[in-house]
């Protein structure tokens, strides 16, 4: 199983399943990061905690604990 954190920078990945329970999975959800979404990875930082990426048009910045709940493909 891929994640969001095993993608590579200037990769693009498409989300195939969130893991996660109750809010955990809705803030996920809220942050625009929902199944068939195409992700682009733009930068980790040094200690790769968090990762920039740009989902539907816009920047979005994740924990490396919240990008290992998104399974791509």
């Amino acid at each position: 199983m891929k994640t969001l954190k095993d993608v590579k920078v200037g990769e693009t990945a498409t989300v195939k399943r969130l893991h996660g329970e109750g809010p955990v999975k809705r803030r996920i959800m809220d942050m625009g990061l929902t199944k068939g979404v195409e992700v682009y990875v733009r930068k980790v930082a040094p200690l790769g905690d968090p990762m920039e990426l740009t989902v539907r048009n816009y920047e979005l910045s994740v924990r490396k604990a919240d990008a290992e709940m998104v399974e791509v493909e």
